[in-house]
């Protein structure tokens, strides 16, 4: 039961770090502790999916979220749909609330949705009974990318993240993935620190909870985990950074940089990198540095215990 790892976790959908009490943050943790294990992961006896229908919708490309998204719904016991918006009525004209009467009408338990529009998710929440979990909207919110990040965060160091220094580098304003994270850490007690050209913070980034700094050497000092962030040149419109080899020069992270940090600090990066613009593949590659495939191997354990939490809180178990 999900309250055995916890809390009794009641909500319906995943949709935003903030809708999270502390208790339903250690609960989801927990449960992707749990599911690390790979034995775990793959016994049938964990199937508390068994009976119910899984619909990803991804409106953007995303290879590794959709498909840690499929493993963990399998693993679960879950019937599986990808549906490829490539080749759907959506392309075609449809209204996004037409696409939610027509999903409703299947009946999916859970649908997991990834767009381009801030706030799609919640308002695909609004029309369906079943559970939807945001998997990406916008500029706005990666819910279970922050998950899987605090739970590498927690494998490295342990249970207590509090006073943990974190920070978070680059393309800050375009990055959902920023947002989620710094709501994350900070209810979970660390340090949050934010490092990037002008142009890549937004400007009430200094009401976040966090500390904004312009330049590495002073940014990263004194830091435990360095969270580098590709450049999003899709979502950009005019010109952001001079170049991408300026921009690595100041803010690309290489061995010289790390040394600003503790000598014992650990690096991370969502996915997908740009080499060579915001991180060196000397550090990325680096295993006595890197948490980069750790991140990938706690993304399936992690949204494994969400959809997990998510159905027993719809079966009224707790």
């Amino acid at each position: 039961m999900a309250s055995s790892y916890g809390y009794p976790f009641e909500q319906q959908h995943c949709l935003s770090i903030s809708q999270f009490s502390r208790p339903d943050i250690e609960t989801l943790l927990s449960l992707g502790e749990h599911y690390l294990n790979l034995d775990v992961q793959k016994s049938p006896d964990n199937a508390v999916l068994t009976g119910k229908t899984l619909v990803n919708l991804f409106f953007e490309n995303s290879t590794r979220t959709q498909k840690s998204f499929e493993i963990a719904g399998r693993r679960l016991g879950a019937d599986v749909i990808n549906m490829s918006v490539a080749q759907s009525s959506v392309k075609k004209g449809e209204t996004l609330l037409d696409t939610a009467a027509t999903l409703n009408a299947m009946n999916p338990d859970i649908l997991v949705v990834r767009h381009s529009a801030s706030g799609a998710p919640a308002l695909l929440a609004q029309k369906l009974s079943g559970s939807v979990v945001n998997a990406g909207d916008g500029m706005h919110e990666h819910p279970t990318q922050a998950l899987l990040d605090a739970l590498t965060l927690r494998r490295h160091f342990g249970k207590d993240l509090g006073g943990i220094r974190i920070a978070i580098c680059g393309d800050i304003t375009h990055s959902r993935v920023a947002r989620s994270d710094i709501q994350l850490l900070n209810i979970l007690g660390c340090e949050v620190r934010l490092i990037g050209p002008p142009t890549l913070i937004p400007a009430d980034a200094d009401r976040w909870g966090v500390e904004v700094f312009h330049d590495m050497e002073t940014g990263l000092d004194g830091c435990d985990a360095v969270m580098m962030l590709r450049l999003q040149l899709e979502r950009m419109s005019g010109a952001f950074v001079p170049s991408k080899r300026e921009y690595f020069h100041f803010y690309g992270l290489d061995r010289s940089k790390l040394a600003f940090a503790k000598p014992s600090a650990v690096v991370m990066h969502p996915g997908p990198m740009n080499r060579g613009v915001e991180i060196s593949s000397d550090i990325a590659d680096d295993p006595e540095v890197s948490l980069i495939t750790a991140q990938v191997e706690s993304g399936v354990a992690i949204r494994m215990g969400i959809l997990h939490a998510l159905s027993e809180a719809q079966d009224g178990i707790s």
